[in-house]
């Protein structure tokens, strides 16, 4: 996409629409495929909720404890003896030495049935069908003490296991009525059997009760009261039947899915049945015209997974709004699976290097590795990253070529990238040209600080009208975190901009603020004669008190105007406001105010000559995006700032700024290549305030250092052996022992095993910076709700195994 033009606002207009409608497909040449479409497939995926960064789509839940660990021996072993005490109590019982397996079968049964000239056929029946019952409980019970389930899931082979896996998930989902359905045929069997007289010890409380003559139910008294009778009798056999099954609690689930249910919004939780492809919310409202429209196109295959998610943000935009739902019922209608596109004009990115999932909005970035550090129900498990951790903000420290930038610091900033085209978010990724961040044409806007070639220019004080905060802002971004005291530093260019602005209604530009920072005679006076023009006085004495400042010796005005030079340097020539971009001198600046909108804006550092520069500019753009994102009044887009690298980026301001980002519906990516590269008592601090935390295999053992203390300990369970030599027995049994000893050389011991509970580091800092392969890291994620998710060692843009 051109990024040409003035990007000072930011409005749809500016950007040409796209055709109404796509445009009529040709008439297939064959049959359509019975196949549904790859959107409608995508949308039936289940996607229960997980623990934080866990893909949710197609995700099967695992213990919290991991099994006992059986081998492969032991388990056969098992399995075996299980069959052989199966088939020979079956063979027990079929043969008569076992008759008390019967009994069940005689208490169901009328005694009539048995007798001569009774009812064979029933009986007979009967007996079949129990006998099925009973194997089928037999062979259960086997099955269970030897893990037949067990012994399929690790022998059987996979394209097997893959065929029957449907048959296992259509089990696992009526689980939960089994119970319920069990004791239903139970209880109607009891109650046939009472009914049909089979049984009558039930009729002996009334028989106890009532006189004699009653049992006729000739008198009408008799008759009522044995009526009455079998209603309660019914009644109390319902009752236990519902509570043998489980119904109340059922109810309950069922009746609390309903009433609690909340409006849909990403990251649902809905079973493949819902069938989202129908709309059914939009037909509810009554709709049902703009939702058979979407339904067709959505079966045409001209819906793509970002239109769909597009439109149904805003659907959830509008759906409180009575007075907007006609509004948004016509554009769907005008435009179709076009409706509400991005400004400019984009349905998708050109090329997708990561695997998402719009509908939860994560990206997929590794594999939890299956060994001993990864908690039991993570391994095994895809990892990615959504909004909701992102939102605590992320911190990835490992060397170069471990992995930050292509496998964490792209797909983060594609899947930022595709949200932003469905209006869900705002995106500033920032780094070098070689870094490869993305595409051109996946950003709306791409600042190219020191290439000629830039249409657009950064505002240097990002649209900020207040001088005291502006000045906050440069002394940051000139001082960092350690060439000196910044409150001094806000406090002298506080008092050149209030003056500058008063004098001419704008800040100056970064050559004019470094002539007043160096005393320029020329410079002042000119100011003061703007000054004396505009009646301001009050500023007179502001420039006063900074010329008093600047005459004594420790001044900071010198120091600043040295590093403001860095940004004057010929490279940056016609940047900065050096051009007047309106007057069609200089590119137009683009400031980071207009983070309220969809953008998508990558921002080019200078990689070569201007490494100062490039960190001065990377601490600006932080601190710029801290202090308008906070100052949003409109919060509903989640806002990003990706840093590919912040070297000496991060000062006290900018830890504070971190950690409102959460509140403001916006967060941060940080790359390291050591923590050595943030000052030595903001370290901890930093990692403490990220909830995304990322050490890559080649981290330093002081970079573990901090890490392991950020993680904490656990409670592990530990095994101490103890080797005593051996005296027990007789004389016999030491004289084997001494034979044996004489001839091996080893003396017979025992051993004493102590098991105990005692709390370790998670992840020490040895391990972190020796036991990490190439290609991983140690993740641990935290969600904006709070949840807290535990270090795991994840294989880093490995795709998982079949089936997960």
């Amino acid at each position: 996409m051109s990024t040409d033009g003035s990007y000072s606002g930011y409005s749809s207009e500016a950007v040409p629409r796209p055709p109404a409608q796509p445009p009529t497909p040709p008439l297939p040449q064959q049959l359509p495929s019975t196949r549904l479409p790859a959107l409608i497939r995508w949308l039936r995926d289940p996607r229960p909720m997980a623990e934080p960064g866990v893909w949710r789509q197609g995700y099967e839940a695992r213990p919290q404890e991991e099994p006992e660990k059986i081998g492969d021996r032991h388990l056969l072993g098992a399995a075996l003896l299980s069959l052989l005490v199966g088939m020979l109590l079956w063979s027990l019982c079929w043969n008569g030495y076992i008759k008390a397996w019967l009994w069940p079968l005689l208490w169901f049964t009328p005694e009539s049935w048995r007798e001569a000239g009774g009812n064979v056929a029933a009986f007979d029946l009967a007996s079949r069908f129990y006998y099925v019952l009973f194997g089928a409980a037999l062979a259960g019970v086997c099955g269970h003490y030897g893990r037949w389930p067990r012994v399929w899931r690790r022998f059987a082979p996979q394209e097997w296991q893959r065929r029957l896996r449907p048959l296992g998930t259509a089990l696992a989902r009526t689980k939960p009525y089994v119970r319920a359905v069990v004791s239903l045929l139970f209880g109607v069997l009891v109650g046939l059997l009472c009914a049909s007289g089979a049984w009558t010890f039930w009729l002996t409380p009334g028989w106890t009760v009532t006189p004699d003559d009653w049992h006729t139910m000739e008198p009408v008294a008799g008759l009522v009261f044995f009526n009455v009778y079998y209603l309660l009798a019914a009644a109390l056999l319902l009752v236990l039947t519902a509570l043998a099954g489980g119904w109340p609690a059922l109810w309950r689930d069922r009746r609390g899915a309903k009433k609690d249910a909340q409006p849909w919004a990403p990251m649902p939780d809905r079973a493949p049945s819902s069938q989202l492809e129908h709309w059914p919310e939009l037909r509810a409202a009554g709709y049902p015209d703009v939702a058979d429209l979407l339904q067709r196109e959505a079966f045409a295959g001209r819906v793509g997974d970002l239109d769909y998610v597009r439109i149904e943000r805003e659907w959830r935009n509008v759906r409180s709004r009575p007075s907007a739902l006609p509004e948004f019922a016509e554009q769907v209608l005008a435009d179709g699976a076009a409706a509400y596109i991005h400004p400019s004009g984009d349905r998708d990115l050109a090329a997708r290097i990561a695997k998402h999932d719009l509908l939860t909005g994560q990206v997929r970035i590794g594999t939890a590795v299956d060994e001993e550090r990864n908690p039991y129900r993570y391994r095994g498990h895809t990892m990615g990253l959504d909004p909701s951790v992102l939102g605590t903000s992320l911190l990835a420290v490992g060397p170069p070529g471990s992995g930050k930038t292509g496998r964490i610091v792209r797909p983060v900033v594609e899947a930022l990238c595709l949200q932003a085209l469905s209006r869900q978010a705002a995106v500033v990724a920032v780094g070098t040209p070689r870094a490869g961040l993305g595409p051109d044409d996946a950003f709306d806007v791409i600042l190219r600080l020191g290439d000629r070639r830039s249409t657009h220019d950064l505002d240097l004080y990002a649209g900020i009208t207040e001088p005291d905060e502006a000045a906050g802002l440069l002394a940051e971004a000139l001082l960092g975190a350690e060439l000196g005291d910044t409150r001094e530093a806000t406090r002298a260019l506080a008092q050149l901009l209030g003056p500058y602005q008063a004098a001419y209604g704008r800040f100056p530009t970064v050559r004019e603020l470094r002539e007043l920072l160096d005393d320029s005679p020329v410079a002042l006076a000119e100011l003061r004669q703007a000054l004396d023009d505009a009646r301001e006085f009050s500023q007179q004495r502001e420039l006063d008190s900074r010329e008093r400042s600047a005459a004594r010796a420790g001044d900071l005005g010198r120091l600043l105007a040295d590093r403001v030079s860095l940004l004057t340097r010929p490279a940056f020539d016609g940047f900065f406001g050096a051009g007047d971009g309106s007057a069609g001198q200089g590119p137009p600046p683009f400031s980071l105010s207009t983070l309220q909108h969809p953008i998508r804006v990558r921002i080019d550092l200078p990689d070569r000559g201007n490494a100062e520069a490039s960190r001065i500019l990377t601490r600006l753009v932080l601190a710029q995006f801290n202090a308008s994102v906070t100052a949003r009044q409109d919060r509903s887009l989640f806002a990003v700032l990706v840093l590919d690298d912040a070297t000496h980026a991060i000062t006290p301001d900018a830890v504070r700024g971190l950690r409102e980002l959460r509140a403001a519906n916006a967060g941060a990516v940080l790359t390291l290549r050591t923590l050595d590269e943030v000052p030595k008592r903001l370290r901890a601090t930093l990692v403490g305030t990220v909830g995304c935390k990322i050490a890559l295999s080649g981290v330093t053992t002081w970079d573990g250092e901090v890490f392991a203390h950020g993680w904490g300990e656990d409670w592990v369970k530990t095994e101490e052996h103890t080797h005593n030599p051996d005296f027990s027995g007789g004389l016999v049994k030491r004289a084997l022992r001494g034979v044996r000893s004489l001839f091996t050389g080893v003396r017979a011991t025992t051993t004493s095993v102590t098991v105990r509970s005692e709390q370790r580091a998670r992840w020490s800092a040895s391990d972190l910076a020796h036991k990490v392969p190439p290609g991983h890291g140690v993740l641990s994620l935290t969600s904006v709700r709070g949840e807290v998710g535990p270090p795991v060692l994840t294989r880093l843009g490995h795709e998982p195994p079949a089936g997960r």
